[in-house]
This record gives C-alpha cells, sequence and structure tokens, in this order.
C-alpha cells in the first residue's frame, strides 16, 4: 500500500538528485516507501512539472530513458542529460556504472 503523501515524496526525492546523476524508478519508490511502486513513480514523474522536479534524472532499472516520450520531443530528455555530463553506452542507455546515485543513509 502507498503512504498517503507518497506523490509529494516521489517529487521531493526527485528534486535532491544530483546534476550529472540519475536514478532508477525503483528506487525512488523504494525510498518513498512503497518498494513495488517502481510504475506509479513514472506516472507521477510524467505528470509532475519539470520546470520543478527534475524528472530527467530518473532512469529505468536498466538505464534505459523509458519516461522519454512525456519530454517535449524523445531526445529532449537524453539532451538534458548530456548537458548535465551524463554519459551514455553505445546501447543508449545510462552508464549506471558512473552516474547512478543512491541516496545516503541518513538522507530519507
Amino acid at each position: 500500500m502507498r503512504p498517503p503523501d507518497f506523490n509529494a515524496r516521489v517529487c521531493e526525492l526527485v528534486s535532491r538528485i544530483p546534476r550529472g546523476k540519475v536514478t532508477t524508478y525503483g528506487i525512488i519508490a523504494e525510498k518513498a516507501g512503497a518498494r513495488s511502486s517502481a510504475r506509479m513513480v513514472g506516472w507521477i514523474l510524467s505528470a509532475a512539472d519539470t520546470s520543478l522536479v527534475p524528472a530527467h534524472r530518473v532512469v529505468n532499472r536498466f538505464g534505459a530513458l523509458s519516461g522519454k516520450h512525456h519530454f517535449p520531443t524523445p531526445e529532449s530528455m537524453r539532451m538534458m542529460l548530456k548537458t548535465e555530463g551524463v554519459t551514455f553506452l553505445e546501447d543508449g542507455t545510462v552508464s549506471l556504472e558512473r552516474h547512478l546515485w543512491r541516496f545516503e543513509e541518513g538522507q530519507d
């Protein structure tokens, strides 16, 4: 079951992802208190005001830009990440080895 403030918690967590880093829908869901709600995180971010919430910094567990269709153009998400210094592998996924950000202990 989702906590009642799940939407607000998701947006707050995403707003803490530093420039040049990404995290996954699953990590956000777990930190927000609903571990099995990664898909719900995606829905919340697709409706979020991207001028306030850096939704482009959230990728799927493989580093794929699965939310790219919720941006002005499918290439927008990739360009925003590249502008921040995020690098991509040959298959088009984010280099999670270099850019995956997990919330520090005590930062929940």
